[in-house]
């Protein structure tokens, strides 16, 4: 096995994505050449794959969405398009909810979905959400490699410790071709 070369302007785009680099080295890498770096880690990948096969600096324009919070939120309030988490919307959910209440990540996407609905119909799904919490394993976003990585290996060795669990995806990481896809 080959050891993970350095990210630097001598690699070709197909060996670099051969190898695992952190977000942030990707984003070194990106200031050092003037790219971009801005956006989700497969973003930053393929723009440095590209910059490194043509020497071409692309860049994607963010354009911020403009949404419409009701003024008053109540129960039968519909839930607007483009819904943006915001601390209106934290205090009802409190108020109706508790002071427990949090924006985990499928409420999220479940309100960012679910533009007509009313937020009764979200107060409804939040608690749908925790009771699958409960019964199931959550699923964890591609970008978040290595919580993926950690508990699956704890899944499958039950009798280690986290320190062995780092020490393992520090090698595997470092291998060519390999990807979080331990399972």
């Amino acid at each position: 096995m080959s050891e993970r070369p350095n990210l630097d302007n001598n690699l070709d785009g197909k060996t670099f994505k051969e190898y695992y680099y952190l977000k942030e080295e990707l984003i070194t890498f990106c200031r050092k050449n003037d790219l971009q770096i801005t956006g989700r880690k497969s973003e930053l990948t393929e723009r440095i794959a590209t910059f490194l096969d043509t020497g071409k600096k692309t860049y994607k324009i963010h354009t911020a969405k403009k949404t419409k919070v009701a003024q008053d939120i109540t129960p039968d309030t519909i839930i607007e398009e483009n819904f943006v988490c915001s601390e209106k919307h934290r205090a009802f959910y409190k108020e109706q909810i508790g002071n427990n209440f949090s924006f985990n990540v499928a409420f999220q996407k479940w309100l960012k979905s679910h533009a007509g609905k009313t937020y009764q119909n979200s107060i409804d799904a939040y608690y749908q959400i925790l009771e699958d919490k409960k019964k199931n394993k959550t699923t964890i976003d591609k970008q978040f490699e290595y919580n993926t990585y950690i508990r699956d290996f704890f899944h499958d060795n039950k009798d280690k410790s986290l320190d062995q669990a780092i020490q393992c995806w520090k090698y595997k990481k470092s291998l060519n071709g390999w990807t979080c896809n331990y399972r």
